[in-house]
């Protein structure tokens, strides 16, 4: 199939469904090309879910002033797209006075950021926010928050779809050809599925695959002459069951050292009551960014830096262990992080690249949008659309979390709120099937998951997936060949048992 549209942005991420809900605001034609069968699949969907206050980052770059923007942004975002946040601030603890000069040297940073609150404690002040906490002094933060990751991408996304925005899931790009009209310059964008999109501005938003992009596109460097090279650094995770629910009242993390990949190894609570250990930061074969592989050696010592920071932890408490990994534009040989590239590329008029875009890509998402907003306008001017649906319908809380009167007049109005589908989480039958009649289309498991939350317990899914299953067939189907897991090749079965009628 041919498509014409007046922007394609590569890549379904929580950055690039930002973009597409600012574009989705005017009257512009737009699309989002995703490679997964679902948005938010890689990076997005993969990492701590923590909204940076801006403490971390150099002044005068875009991470830094990307970051404090898109904070102050997010409570509007998330209250309009019913999406859970939680305000928990942060502390960066300093464990000996060595560590204390770390400290300062944060908190100048992040005055130089106008990063809001900011405060040395000592050792008691400490305590009070998170009784038992050890430490000589921390930097307390208070505009840290955590958000659920995938419910942000997702929201963005459904939210831009929507307002009109096209999405092509299962749409790997394969080649990019720039062409000069009579008018103006416009690209032609081939995919793996054999559709092609012709379009006056192509914006690059494709993560771990970005620096790739930027070559299918022929544009090899930033403006600045540097390296558009992506190298994979991976960061593994164990998810705590939710026993450990209220444990911990804030954020606590380690100072970071000038060369560390990420932010060190910390305890981080979810919006969902788990609690979150991680990440570990190791490079991995630049011609593999999406393996995402646990590795025994990491989860032990993530076992090992858990018990030490939470004591109480018993082995009967990880649940499960995930790994994301970050597009980094500095090599192993360098260590720390560099800059987001975001910029219209100079010998490629139309071409937005974004490259590098690792943490804080999550909490910088809605500033960056703003900002790939006006370099589109600036290639083909925007003009505000009438009637733009800024909120979605629903609630940001699971059904069990509601009050009971809303509870109650939920299953009045639709009966399947009253049947429970995931006992661990208290999923209902009502919310299994909107996550299935999402609007983006996605039928994988994990599709699935991420929108309704069942599986993400203690049994981890042995209740629930096979009633999903069975809903899927009876209800929707489903053919033993069409169940996946995630991605194309994830089959789950392959074929019935005892025939036809097996229940």
């Amino acid at each position: 199939m041919n498509y014409l549209y007046d922007a394609v942005i590569i890549g379904g991420g929580v950055v690039g469904n930002a973009i597409a809900r600012e574009l989705s605001r005017f009257e512009i034609k737009t699309a989002v090309l995703e490679k997964e069968p679902d948005v938010g699949m890689e990076t997005s969907c993969r990492n701590s879910g923590v909204l940076h206050s801006g403490i971390n980052y150099k002044p005068g770059t875009l991470r830094a002033l990307l970051s404090v923007r898109g904070n102050a942004m997010m409570d509007k975002i998330c209250a309009e797209l019913k999406v859970k946040i939680r305000r928990l601030g942060k502390l960066t603890v300093a464990l000996d006075k060595e560590e204390t000069a770390g400290i300062e040297r944060l908190l100048s940073q992040g005055k130089a950021n106008m990063v809001p609150g900011l405060e040395v404690l000592d050792s008691g002040a400490m305590k009070k926010i998170q009784p038992g906490i050890e430490g000589v002094a921390a930097l307390w933060s208070p505009t840290s928050a955590v958000i659920s990751p995938y419910a942000l991408t997702i929201a963005l996304a459904e939210n831009a779809h929507a307002n009109g925005t096209d999405y092509f899931l299962n749409s790997e790009v394969s080649e990019i050809v720039a062409e000069k009209g009579m008018d103006a310059p416009f690209f032609i964008v081939k995919t793996k599925s054999g559709d092609i999109f012709t379009a006056k501005v192509l914006i690059n938003s494709a993560g771990l695959s970005s620096g790739k992009i930027s070559a299918m596109a022929g544009v090899n460097a930033a403006n600045n002459g540097e390296s558009l090279k992506i190298y994979p650094c991976r960061g593994e995770y164990y998810v705590l069951d939710k026993r450990l629910e209220g444990t911990l009242n804030t954020l606590i993390y380690p100072v970071p050292g000038a060369k560390d990949a990420g932010l060190g190894i910390h305890l981080t609570p979810t919006v969902d009551g788990n609690i979150l250990i991680g990440p570990s930061a190791s490079y991995i074969d630049e011609d593999t960014p999406e393996s995402y592989k646990v590795t025994s050696s990491v989860l032990e010592e993530l076992r090992r830096e858990g018990q030490k920071l939470l004591p109480e932890i018993k082995m009967s408490d990880f649940i499960r262990n995930f790994a994301g990994n970050r597009p980094k534009r500095t090599p192993p040989s360098v260590g720390g992080n560099a800059d987001f590239v975001i910029e219209e590329a100079k010998d490629l008029h139309g071409f937005i690249n974004l490259v590098g875009i690792e943490s804080p890509g999550l909490t910088a998402a809605a500033a960056i949008a703003e900002m790939v907003r006006d370099l589109t306008d600036a290639i083909i001017p925007l003009k505000e659309k009438c009637g733009f649906i800024a909120e979605r319908d629903g609630h940001a809380e699971h059904f069990c979390e509601l009050p009971i009167e809303e509870q109650q007049r939920l299953i009045a109005k639709y009966p399947e709120y009253g049947e429970i589908i995931c006992r661990c989480e208290k999923i209902t039958k009502k919310e299994i099937r909107d996550a299935i009649e999402n609007s983006l289309g996605a039928k994988s498991l994990v599709s699935i998951k991420y929108r309704a939350r069942n599986g993400m317990g203690r049994c981890q899914g042995g209740f629930c997936t096979p009633r999903i299953v069975r809903m899927l067939r009876d209800e929707y189907g489903f053919r033993p060949q069409d169940y996946t897991l995630r991605e194309a090749g994830s089959s789950l079965f392959c074929g019935k048992v005892h025939g036809e009628d097996c229940r």
